[in-house]
């Protein structure tokens, strides 16, 4: 049997997991809305909500299914 990965994979892993979809799900959002400014996106409202949904769909979906992208290429499955 093969050793289990090291934890700071797992953790990594899920920071960078979180940063990413945070940053392209808020400005694909943003965009969509027309919440982008100088500065990046400001959500506010349903967008905001939407953000926070998309962002725990992307985890419920990576736990069942192996969906997520920084998992894989640290290889912390």
């Amino acid at each position: 049997m093969s050793n289990p990965p090291a934890t700071w994979r797992f953790v990594t892993a899920a920071i960078l997991d979180f940063l990413t979809i945070f940053f392209v799900g808020g400005y694909v959002i943003g965009r969509l809305t027309g919440n982008i400014g100088e500065s990046g996106f400001a959500l506010s409202g349903w967008p905001a909500w939407a953000l926070i949904a998309l962002i725990g769909l992307y985890f419920v979906a990576g736990r069942l299914w192996g969906l997520r992208l920084w998992q894989r290429l640290l290889r912390a499955r």
